[in-house]
C-alpha cells in the first residue's frame, strides 16, 4: 500500500543568488530589527551561521563583511572595528521591503492616482462618447468612427463627418500627499509580540512605492509616543520603540501642520497603532492615563478628527490589535472623521494599506 512519508522541510536557496546575496537578505532583516546597529546584526548573523550552517568552507562571515565594505553597505570608522551602515543599506532595505510586501512593481513614468473624473487625461479608459470641440486627435476611436460613418452615410460614397466621430474617454490622474503616522509607544513590543518591525516594513515599502511608481506624490512619516516628530525616510529602517505613552493628539496636530503646507488637492493620513490615546500635553506638562479611555484625552482626539474632516483630510486607521474597547475607540474616531478603519493582522497590514492607498480617487477641481 502506497502512502506518504513526511520529513523535515529544508527550503532551497534562491536560484541564481550568490552566497553574498543570500547572506545580504538575512543581514538586511537583522539591521532593521536591531535599529541600525551593524555590530549587533553581524553578531546575530554569526550565531545564526553557527546554529544553521548558513555559510560553507568557501565563503564565511569574514568574507561577507569584507564584501559589505567593498560594495558600500558598511563603513568602518577609525579602524577600531566599529561598523556603521550607509545610505545604500537603507535604500536596499526599502527595496527589499517593497518586494516582500507589494511584489516587484515596474516603474511608471506618470505614477499618479486615478479619479472618477474623465476628460483630457493621460490614461485611456474604456468608455466612448461623441466628439466635442477641444478633444485631441489621439482620443478619436477610429474603428468606431468609421463604422458610424458607414451606418450614417451608407457604403456608396464614404464620408466621415464630425457627427460620426467618437472619442475614447481618458481619465484625469491626481497627485496625493500622504502622512504616515507610526505609533512607537512601549505597547508596540509588549507581551512578546514585535509590532514595530512589521510597521516599519510597511512604511519602508510604501515610501519606496511612492518614490518609484508615484513619483509626483509626497509621503511624510511621523512617529508618536509622548510627543510626535517627523523623521526622514532614510531613517525608517532604524526606528525603535521607546518607553512612551500614546499621544495620538500630538501626531494628528503635526500631520495637519504638514498637510497644510502641501499644495496637492488630495491629502490623507494613515495611522498605524495598536492602542488608544493615553497621553496629551497641557502646557509644558504631560497629562497621562493608561487606564481605559480618558474623556479629556478622548474628546480632544475626536475634535482633531472632526477638524480633519472639515479640511477634507480623511484618516485611515490601521489597528493592529482587536480588544473590544479599542474597537469602540476606533469606531467613534472614524465616525468623527468619516474616514476608514481596518483591524489588520501584522501579516496582512501591508496589503491592506496598499489597497487603500490605490483607492484614493477624491480629486477636487
Amino acid at each position: 500500500m502506497k502512502g506518504y512519508r513526511f520529513s523535515k522541510y529544508i527550503p532551497q536557496k534562491t536560484a541564481g543568488q550568490s552566497a553574498f546575496d543570500n547572506l545580504l537578505n538575512i543581514f538586511l532583516q537583522l539591521i532593521s530589527i536591531t535599529g541600525g546597529d551593524a555590530g549587533e546584526a553581524l553578531s546575530w548573523l554569526t550565531n545564526l551561521d553557527k546554529q544553521y550552517n548558513i555559510t560553507n568552507g568557501n565563503y564565511g562571515i569574514g568574507d561577507f563583511i569584507e564584501d559589505l565594505k567593498d560594495k558600500g553597505y558598511l563603513t568602518e570608522q577609525n579602524g577600531d572595528g566599529k561598523f556603521q551602515v550607509t545610505d545604500k543599506t537603507g535604500q536596499e532595505i526599502r527595496k527589499s521591503s517593497l518586494e516582500e510586501i507589494f511584489g516587484k512593481l515596474k516603474k511608471s513614468g506618470k505614477g499618479q492616482h486615478k479619479t472618477s473624473f474623465s476628460g483630457i487625461g493621460d490614461e485611456t479608459g474604456t468608455d466612448r462618447r461623441p466628439f466635442e470641440f477641444g478633444d485631441s486627435l489621439q482620443q478619436i476611436a477610429m474603428t468606431d468612427s468609421i463604422r458610424n460613418a458607414q451606418i450614417n452615410n451608407g457604403f456608396g460614397e464614404f464620408k466621415l463627418t464630425e457627427n460620426d466621430l467618437e472619442v475614447i474617454e481618458t481619465e484625469y490622474k491626481t497627485q496625493t500627499s500622504t502622512v504616515l503616522m507610526i505609533d512607537i509607544s512601549h505597547s508596540m513590543i509588549l507581551y512578546g509580540e514585535d509590532r514595530i518591525t512589521p510597521a516599519k516594513k510597511v512604511a519602508m515599502a510604501l515610501a519606496e512605492l511612492i518614490k518609484t511608481k508615484y513619483p509626483k506624490d509626497t509621503l511624510d512619516v511621523i512617529v508618536f509616543g509622548n510627543d510626535a516628530w517627523q523623521i526622514e525616510i532614510k531613517d525608517l529602517p532604524y526606528l525603535q520603540v521607546g518607553p512612551y505613552h500614546t499621544n495620538t493628539i500630538a501626531g494628528l496636530e503635526l500631520a495637519m501642520d504638514i498637510l497644510r503646507r502641501r499644495k496637492n488637492a488630495n491629502k490623507q493620513i494613515f495611522m498605524i497603532t495598536d492602542g488608544k490615546p493615553t497621553c496629551m500635553k497641557v502646557g509644558i506638562k504631560y497629562y497621562k492615563n493608561a487606564f481605559g479611555l480618558d474623556p479629556k484625552i478622548f474628546n480632544k482626539t475626536l475634535n482633531l478628527a472632526s477638524q480633519c474632516k472639515r479640511l477634507q483630510i480623511p484618516i485611515t486607521t490601521f489597528m493592529i490589535a482587536s480588544d473590544p474597547y479599542l474597537k469602540e475607540f476606533v469606531k467613534e474616531f472614524t465616525a468623527a472623521n468619516n474616514g476608514n478603519a481596518y483591524y489588520s493582522s501584522l501579516k496582512g497590514l501591508g496589503h491592506v494599506i496598499f489597497e487603500d492607498f490605490k483607492r484614493n480617487r477624491r480629486k477636487r477641481f
